[in-house]
């Protein structure tokens, strides 16, 4: 079954313990972003927004919807560290799928929908560039974050640049726990 994307202002308040009207605040005043059906207008909230709303008010997230925080997409044309990436993800409560070249990876973002992609630098096909390039540009995509793993001789710096758009790199060799702390980072929201 495909998870649920949109929610009524009635499942909002029974996930938030409060009356349907005081939700209805909550989208009139601008704090949740919402949209309104033709018609009889009845609000409507995608599952997202709902999220970083609760963000936003340090409300915790339901159970319903923790799990979608953690997707990671690692776009890894090696086997051997693309397991390696998804045993420790996985080992730490990440869901986690793989895509071994930028089109796959592409084709993927739309259905799994990552709150984070561990981005090899030297990917094939597609550039690193490009395809940070494409998830910004990518409707819904704005809230994926984006890590870069490099080699020790293509860590960016001066002569190899972070690609523009990027959160964050991690370097090669790099341990399962150091590459879960930065991941775990990514994720953690920042209050500015």
């Amino acid at each position: 079954m495909q998870p649920k994307q949109i929610l009524t202002t009635g499942e909002i308040a029974k996930y938030c313990g409060v009356n349907f009207r005081t939700v209805i605040r909550w989208i009139e005043r601008g704090r949740l972003t919402a949209y309104q059906l033709p018609g009889r207008g009845d609000n409507r909230v995608t599952v997202e927004d709902f999220i970083d709303f609760l963000k936003e008010n340090s409300m915790p997230i339901p159970e319903d919807f923790s799990q979608r925080e953690r997707r990671v997409l690692i776009v890894e044309n090696d086997p051997a560290l693309a397991t390696q990436v998804e045993e420790a993800l996985k080992n730490s409560g990440f869901e986690t799928t793989v895509a071994s070249d930028g089109f796959h990876a592409g084709s993927l973002l739309g259905t799994f929908k990552p709150s984070v992609m561990v981005l090899d630098l030297r990917i094939p096909g597609l550039s690193a560039n490009d395809i940070v390039a494409f998830i910004r540009t990518a409707s819904g995509m704005d809230r994926c974050k984006v890590m870069i793993v490099a080699s020790d001789g293509t860590a960016p710096g001066a002569d190899t640049p972070l690609p523009t758009g990027a959160d964050g790199y991690i370097s090669q060799p790099f341990s399962n726990e150091e590459l879960v702390n930065k991941v775990t980072q990514l994720l953690e929201p920042s209050y500015v």
